[in-house]
C-alpha cells in the first residue's frame, strides 16, 4: 500500500506543478491499479503494483521500437520520458554482471546442467529477481549459460 500513497502523492505535486507527462503517467497506472483491483476483487499489494509499474514500462519499451521502426522521434521522446517517471517507483534495476552472478548461483544452486533444468532455475530466481530485472532478461541470461 506505499507504493500506491506514492503515486497518489506524486499525481497530486504533478498536478500541482503542472507536469503534464508526470501526470499523465501516473494516471495511467493508478488506472491500470484500479482495473487490477476491480477485474481481480482485491487490493493489489506492492509486488502486484510493481508488476503493473514493470507492465507499463515493457509497453513503452515496445512502443519506442515500433517508433523508431517509423521514424517517429517524437513518439520515442514521449515514451523515453513516461518511462523516466514509471522507473523512480521501481527499485533499483540490476546490472547485467549482477544478474550473470546470480543466475550462475542458481544454476549451482539447482545442479543444472542442460536446458531441461531451466524451470528449475527459474523457480530459484524469479523470487530473488522479481521487480528487479525484466523476466525476459532473467530466461535469456538463463538460456545462455545452460547452453
Amino acid at each position: 500500500m506505499e507504493l500506491k500513497n506514492r503515486l497518489e502523492t506524486a499525481l497530486k505535486e504533478a498536478m500541482r506543478s503542472n507536469n503534464e507527462v508526470t501526470r499523465r503517467t501516473i494516471r495511467m497506472v493508478l488506472s491500470a491499479v484500479k482495473f487490477a483491483e476491480v477485474d481481480k476483487g482485491i487490493v493489489l499489494d506492492d509486488t502486484a503494483l510493481l508488476g503493473i509499474i514493470q507492465k507499463e514500462v515493457k509497453s513503452r519499451n515496445e512502443a519506442i521500437s515500433e517508433a523508431q521502426r517509423a521514424n517517429r522521434n517524437d513518439l520515442v521522446e514521449a515514451n523515453q520520458a513516461e518511462i523516466t517517471v514509471l522507473e523512480t517507483f521501481l527499485p533499483k534495476q540490476l546490472s547485467q554482471t549482477e544478474v550473470n552472478e546470480m543466475v550462475l548461483q542458481a544454476i549451482a544452486e539447482a545442479q543444472a546442467s542442460s536446458m531441461t533444468d531451466m524451470g528449475k532455475v527459474m523457480k530459484i530466481l524469479m523470487p530473488k529477481l522479481q521487480n528487479r530485472v525484466a523476466g525476459d532478461i532473467i530466461s535469456q541470461t538463463v538460456r545462455k549459460h545452460l547452453s
